[in-house]
Parts: C-alpha cells; structure tokens; sequence
C-alpha cells in the first residue's frame, strides 16, 4: 500500500512539474512570433489616402481606436477623437477581463519604429511583445497585402496627437495565459487584381473581417463550418443582439441583389439619414455602419459577389433579445 501511495505521490508531483513547466513557458516565452522588420514605410500621399480610406472605412481601425457615441444608433465616431483609444471591452460584454483600445496617434506611437507597428497589425504582438486581446482582428490583417498595411502605418502617422492615457489590460485567469497562444505570424498574401471580382471580393471581406462578427462562436473563437452563418451574441444595454446570416441562404442573402445589398450600407451616407439617439432599451448594433457606408460600391459589389460563392448555411437569426 504505501509503494502504491508513493507511486501515486510521484506521478503527481512529475505532472505538477510539467503543468508548472508549460505555464511557464506559455508565460515567459510566448508569443514567439519574430522580431520586428527593420523597415521605413514612406509616407507617401498615395499611401496616406489607401491608409486613410482603409482604417476608416474597410478595416475600420477607427471604429474600436477613437471614441463612439453609444447614445446614437450604430455608435458614430465623435470627431476630433480618431485614435485616441480608450473604448473598454470588460466582462459585461462577455470579454475574459477589462481591455481597452491603444491610442494610435503619435502621442503613444511617435517613438514606435515602423517595423514594431506593422508586427503589431500583422500578429497582435505590441512592441514590448506582449500579446493584444483579439478583439482587433489581427489574424485578418495578417492575410493583408503588405502594402495595404504600410498605407495604413502611412495614415496613421498622419494622425494628430491625441493626449489620452489608456489603461493597462487586465485579463482574468487563466486567460492571462492563453491569450499568449494567440498571436502566431502574419501569413500576407497579394490583393487580386479587382477586375478579378470574386478573388478581389474574397481579399476585401477579410480585410474587413466580416468572419469574425458573421459567425457563431465558441468561447470566442468562431465554430469552423458555421462561416458567415450569423448568430454571434453581442451584449448590448437593451439587451442580446445577434448578427445576421449573410450566406447565400433563404435565411441570408439568396434573394437580395447587388444593388439591394449596395443600396443597404449606401442608406447611413444618405444626407437625409441622422443617427438617432437612444433609449436604454431601444435597439441598438455593433455594426459600424456609418463607416462602412463610406466603402466604395465597386468594393461592396465585390465583397457581395464573393458572399455569393460561400457554403449557404440554414440559420433563422432572432436579431434581438430584450432584457427582461
């Protein structure tokens, strides 16, 4: 009995070792996703209008990176806020902790090197190689042609410094941990041509991460085959909202047309159209329409046909649920 209870003792403590072994490396080795590129992105007026047009209306850098207005429908930007930070992502939102958006002007970059904001797009790794929360979609803009993410380096250089100091991130245990695991390189890939209309659909739905909110998740993490299916759960004051199905389903996009779904984003640029404000219980959607309205129609055409070609996924979405 007790060469039993010994064996015992020593199979635990082996396991509690290698547990111990494994965090630490997780803690104090991760991520490993290279050292920053020695390079220097020159800001040229072609690229500071690709970066421009980019953060504000496809990536939409701006729309977590500068202050939203949650009063009105959609949140719009407050102008005079582009980049400065500070949008907090915490537990009552479903978030494994309290995070907030970095301030992007050079009133926190202007001693970051290009090299260190491009790892920082590309993987999710900030210069002091920790790990960012993925809320940005890192992952996405590391599929990005590596000259639509110098436009963006380009544009955001161009900001006017913003004194905002944001707080650190405090994640909660053990997401402290796995949030190491996250971030891995960038895999860049080349924009297709836009003559080449579904690939070049394909290019500009990632850079837009449509996945991302289109889909149902797990933990946070998107549930492989359910893509763009909708249905992903976002904790809003009034209440649940959900995102919608926009495959080429009876339940998503199989009857809309290009010009419907155009004429869709198109309606938030309309100069009769004013976001109106709020009451606590009124609806409300984390879709920042107002920014995506201002892409062009070719791209939205584009992204539109490539929809057209994903997997149709049956999936009634229930838009929203009240609090009770």
């Amino acid at each position: 009995m007790k060469k039993i209870l010994k064996v015992l003792l020593y199979f635990i403590a082996v396991v509690i070792v290698i547990v111990i072994g494994i965090v630490s490396y997780v803690s104090f080795f991760l991520p490993n996703v290279g050292k920053p590129e020695n390079i220097t992105v020159e800001r040229t007026p072609a690229r500071i209008e690709r970066g421009r047009y980019l953060a504000n209306c496809v990536t939409v850098c701006m729309d977590c990176h500068s202050q939203r207005d949650w009063t009105k429908y959609a949140g719009p930007m407050v102008a005079g806020t582009e980049g400065r930070g500070g949008e907090r992502f915490d537990q009552r939102y479903g978030f494994p902790g309290v995070f907030y958006s970095r301030n992007i002007t050079p009133y926190k970059l202007k001693d970051w090197t290009d090299g260190e904001i491009f790892r920082t797009i590309t993987t999710g790794v900030d210069r002091n190689n920790k790990a960012l929360f993925p809320v940005m979609p890192y992952h996405y803009y590391g599929q990005l042609d590596r000259e639509d993410v110098y436009s963006i380096i380009a544009y955001i250089r161009t900001l006017a410094p913003v004194k905002n100091d944001v707080p650190a991130p405090k994640p909660d245990f053990p997401f402290n941990i796995i949030e190491n695991l996250i971030p891995h390189k960038a895999e860049l890939q080349t924009k297709p041509s836009e003559s080449d209309t579904i690939a070049y659909g394909k290019y500009m739905t990632r850079a837009s991460a449509c996945v991302e909110c289109h889909t149902k998740d797990d933990k946070g993490q998107i549930i492989a085959g359910l893509e763009f299916g909708g249905g992903r759960e976002f904790s809003m004051p009034a209440g649940i909202v959900r995102s919608t199905n926009i495959t080429p389903s009876a339940d998503g996009l199989k009857v809309w047309t290009a010009d419907l779904f155009i004429k869709r984003f198109k309606l938030y640029q309309d100069t009769s159209f004013h976001s109106p404000v709020l009451n606590e219980k009124d609806f409300n959607t984390v879709m920042p329409w107002m920014m995506y309205s201002k892409m062009k129609e070719s791209d939205l055409y584009a992204i539109f046909k490539y929809l057209q070609t994903v997997k149709p996924i049956s999936n009634k979405i229930q838009k929203f649920t009240a609090k009770g």
